[in-house]
């Protein structure tokens, strides 16, 4: 089991009152939210292995050079010290990072970033070296593009927490969108996505894509056809696409997930007892960790 960390921990934060606190009165919501996701997905799924991935960089210069527009409007105003590129999160949030990190490394729960990557290629690393079935945790639709049936690889969609989720897997994609998982890479390169800053090819929705990719396979398919005038595309089509060849040159190679992600050694084996016991109850005692932690420890416990 695949965790996208940062998205579960931001459905934690606004789906936990900011009343939870600790006895310092520093509020604690994302992180004891985060604690009982993972014990409700340990004791509903029993994964063998459980891997937290993490961003260690949320805009990846490499894809920012490619597309200048990606994320661009998550970007904090520049500080007065002048630090660019801080992701706009709420200031709330934040001091919790670092609380998540140290309780899951004290619990022994594999904690996987690399710099210059986001946890997406994390994850697209990890699914794609995987052995066995891979079930990956995560409210962004981007990664259905991982999806496949052959190797046992779906996502798990929150839909209210984490008890209620929607399993993703190439029959689900084929019926919502009318694509396989690699096929919703190509969709998502056409339609765009303003929540990333991909402007996508204008005029070109979800459903034209669909309808493209269906007649014409994939992307490249469906530029090739722009030069073949025997192909069946409209007027309209043809010029749209046919404007947008800069972006489609470059945007797949930032829509796609990365797989080649150089990871670190790591034991992704789910922990049944904490790998640092001590800092684990200091932990607890200094933020107020309480219930969800062991609500947690015993489901690891079984």
């Amino acid at each position: 089991m695949l965790l996208d960390t940062a998205s579960l921990y931001f459905r934690a934060y606004f789906g936990v009152p900011d009343s939870v606190r600790a006895p310092d009165g520093t509020p604690v919501n994302a992180v004891r939210g985060l604690l009982d996701f993972i014990a409700r997905l340990v004791q509903d799924h029993r994964p063998d292995d459980l891997v937290a991935c993490m961003d260690a960089d949320w805009r990846p210069a490499w894809r920012v050079e490619l597309i200048p527009s990606y994320k661009a409007h998550r970007v904090a105003a520049e500080t007065a010290a002048g630090v660019p590129d801080e992701e706009e999160v709420p200031d709330t949030l934040s001091p919790q990072v670092p609380v998540i990190e140290a309780v899951l490394d004290a619990l022994g729960v594999a904690r996987v970033g690399v710099a210059g990557y986001e946890a997406d290629d994390v994850i697209g690393t990890l699914s794609a070296r995987a052995p066995g079935p891979v079930d990956i945790v995560t409210g962004d639709r981007d990664l259905y593009q991982l999806v496949d049936d052959a190797r046992g690889v779906r996502v798990l969609y929150p839909i209210k927490g984490v008890g209620t989720l929607q399993a993703v897997d190439e029959e689900w994609l084929r019926g919502r969108y009318g694509v396989d998982g690699p096929g919703y890479a190509d969709l998502a390169t056409l339609r765009g996505d303003p929540s990333d800053g991909l402007p996508g090819v204008p005029g070109i929705g979800e459903k034209t894509a669909a309808k493209l990719l269906d007649a014409f396979g994939d992307l490249a398919g469906i530029m090739a056809a722009v030069d073949d005038p025997r192909a069946r595309l409209t007027p309209a089509q043809r010029r749209r696409l046919d404007e947008a060849r800069a972006y489609v040159a470059v945007a797949p190679q930032v829509v796609r997930v990365a797989d080649d992600v150089p990871l670190p050694p790591f034991d992704p084996a789910l922990p049944s007892a904490p790998a640092d016991p001590e800092a684990l109850r200091a932990l607890a005692q200094r933020w107020g960790l309480g219930g969800s932690l062991e609500r947690l420890l015993t489901v690891l416990g079984r």
